[in-house]
């Protein structure tokens, strides 16, 4: 991960991006709330951090959930004060920081899921969208409104992202238009609109129905999915070898014919 960006171009509050594992749930927080946590160069680096762990660490993890701190935004983009003294260069200097980070995200080879209160924005729509699942509070905002804010871009790896979870046409007019739609708004599937008083309870739900599921089948789910969205007919003879080959299958086989719950133990 590139460190080209001048760490004095970073603000005084620099916030911090936390990493927990308790009980097989890792736990990513972005934790800035008096800016709506929006990130700075430091929150990026231990967000791609908190990634590779999780990835190394994906044996005693069942889950990943990312979520901010405050209740009032995800993550409300990248802290503005720092684009004051940009030059092209750093430019491309971020969006290789901002893409490692979604591509060490994606790689997080257990389901993630976001769980956005308020503002997605920019960057911390980027992050959101690439998790694999997403519960929002009521009225909680999505977007890049940068065409009639900032004036910047997206690159073109987060823009295949978009297009591939909302489509060309919602994207161009989320882009082009700055809209920002409230949750309750968003494609069908896309993020699943929870009230603010159900929303811990409900996350530990489907945490729990994550854990009990085959991990080998949702590794090898995502990591299929991510080759699909770079080419059309992906090799998959080592996907298919992981999951007929372990010996969660043979427990799969077992359990089914036994009538009784599986004992996963994603080998």
């Amino acid at each position: 991960m590139t460190d080209a960006l001048a760490a004095d171009a970073q603000p005084a509050d620099t916030g911090t991006t936390r990493l927990t594992i308790a009980d097989g749930i890792a736990t990513i927080l972005f934790d800035r709330p008096q800016a709506r946590n929006a990130m700075t160069w430091r929150m990026y680096e231990e967000l791609y951090a908190a990634c590779r762990e999780i990835t190394v660490r994906a044996g005693e993890v069942k889950v990943a959930v990312l979520r901010g701190v405050g209740g009032r935004a995800f993550v409300a983009g990248t802290d503005i004060e720092q684009f004051r003294t940009f030059t092209a260069d750093d430019a491309v200097a971020y969006e290789e920081k901002v893409e490692a980070c979604v591509a060490a995200l994606e790689a997080i080879p257990v389901p993630t899921l976001a769980v956005v209160e308020g503002w997605a924005v920019g960057g911390g729509f980027a992050i959101a969208n690439a998790c694999d699942l997403r519960i929002a509070t009521p009225g909680s905002r999505f977007g890049v409104p940068i065409a009639r804010t900032l004036g910047n871009g997206l690159s073109a790896s987060n823009l295949r992202r978009l297009q591939a979870t909302l489509g060309l046409g919602m994207v161009k007019r989320m882009l082009l238009l700055a809209e920002m739609p409230v949750a309750e708004a968003m494609p069908a599937g896309y993020v699943e609109v929870v009230s603010s008083e159900a929303l811990d309870g409900h996350l530990a739900e489907v945490c729990a129905r994550l854990a009990g599921h085959a991990p080998l089948t949702m590794q090898a789910t995502k990591d299929a999915l991510n080759r699909l969205a770079l080419e059309a007919a992906p090799p998959d003879e080592d996907l298919i070898r992981l999951v007929y080959g372990s010996a969660d299958f043979k427990e799969g086989i077992a359990a089914f014919t036994a009538k009784r719950p599986p004992d996963w133990q994603g080998r």
